[in-house]
């Protein structure tokens, strides 16, 4: 789950990491207003979208008067920010951070990760932060460094220190980021972060560190332990197709080709939507229903996937192991009938009781195009499509 950047600042606040003060706004009245609460400018004007690139895209300014709060702030309500990741169509902004303005001398970056490789928790830093941190990564990755974090002690003051020095820090600053990023892990592991990004970490004129921007990634599987921070969840900036998939335990992810894809297995999923891709076609989505699916999870499967206007066929690839193939061929008939499919529909079963699902299939008098294998599957939906 993701959230906006000024509740990751109020969530690092309570963890004691230095952030800068700030209010989020809904109209431009308010930011004029919450300017002038704030205390002399510059101020700066920051829409809030699930989205990093803000600043090349238009969506952070600085004002110099509360009248240009006011100005920046009515320019980016309701306009669509189009960054490097939300692709062509941007996202719509409907809030704003107002936050006082920082003398920054110098930007750093900094984050904290799940590293599977290591099975452990690194700390990332670069001495180059600020909005050209993907070129870095890019193009010198040696500018990069890390640090692996044994999740039994955890960070420790000498690594913390370690990775002062190695941002250049002096001695004053050393001080500051020791707690700073020990802090920043508590936060991580406390609150069950999978990823804690702070870019730019800036050293100001005043020789103070300060975490000027935050995102923060979190785990949904632990969200039952955080209530309040499930509730920060912002359904606007999300694929209305995907939370109504949440709402039934499906795993949905929205892509941008035309065949539909309902299977079960995360990793069965994978191979489905390369083997489509394999034979000349793209897929619509990923859909993995998981291993308990029912009568009712196929069905909202099936009405999720054909809300997809650009779905002109349906791949259902199914592997009965716990959920035995005659259980998911009654439950893919009867979501068939229900929903009405329209598109052709090709389903590919294989597993415990294979012989009586196919042959429920077979006798549904539903146009299902039964299939052998996954070669098989993918080569008739493309087909099918394509005419």
């Amino acid at each position: 789950m993701n959230i906006h950047e000024y509740q990751a600042k109020a969530i690092l606040r309570n963890f004691g990491v230095p952030v800068p003060e700030g209010h989020v706004v809904y109209n431009t009245n308010s930011a004029r207003d919450w300017a002038k609460r704030l205390g002399d400018g510059p101020w700066a004007v920051k829409a809030q979208i699930h989205a990093g690139g803000r600043g090349k895209g238009g969506g952070v300014k600085i004002a110099k008067t509360a009248d240009e709060v006011k100005q920046y702030a009515r320019d980016m309500f309701g306009m669509t920010l189009v960054t490097h990741q939300t692709g062509p169509e941007g996202k719509i902004v409907k809030r704003v951070l107002i936050e006082q303005g920082c003398d920054i001398a110098d930007e750093f970056y900094v984050s904290f990760l799940v590293d599977r490789a290591t099975d452990k928790v690194t700390l990332m830093a670069s001495a180059e932060g600020g909005m050209d941190i993907e070129e870095v990564a890019a193009k010198t990755p040696e500018k990069l460094f890390f640090e692996a974090i044994d999740p039994v002690v955890g960070l420790t003051a000498f690594q913390a220190r370690k990775v002062a020095f190695k941002l250049g820090f002096a001695i004053p600053q050393v001080k500051q980021a020791v707690p700073l990023l020990m802090n920043l892990y508590k936060a991580f592991v406390e609150a069950d972060c999978s990823l804690l990004e702070i870019n730019p970490l800036v050293l100001t004129g005043a020789g103070d560190l300060l975490c000027l921007d935050a995102k923060i990634n979190f785990d949904e599987n632990a969200l039952f332990r955080h209530i309040r921070i499930r509730d920060l969840r912002d359904y606007d900036e999300e694929d209305p197709m995907e939370i109504e998939a949440s709402q039934y335990d499906l795993s949905y992810i929205a892509l941008d080709g035309n065949i539909g894809c309902m299977v079960n297995g995360a990793g069965l999923a994978m191979a489905t939507m390369d083997i489509i891709q394999h034979y000349g076609a793209s897929p619509a989505n990923f859909l993995d229903v998981g291993g308990g699916a029912t009568i009712e999870r196929v069905t909202e499967a099936f009405k999720i996937i054909l809300s997809d206007d650009k779905v002109e066929g349906i791949l259902v690839n199914i592997f009965g192991g716990i959920m035995k193939c005659d259980v998911i061929a009654t439950g893919v008939v009867e979501a068939a009938k229900q929903v009405g499919v329209k598109v052709p529909l090709v389903v590919r079963l294989e597993g415990t009781n294979v012989a009586l699902g196919k042959k429920i299939l077979a006798e549904s008098g539903v146009d299902i195009v039964s299939a052998d294998g996954m070669a098989d599957a993918a080569q008739k939906i493309v087909n099918a499509v394509k005419g």
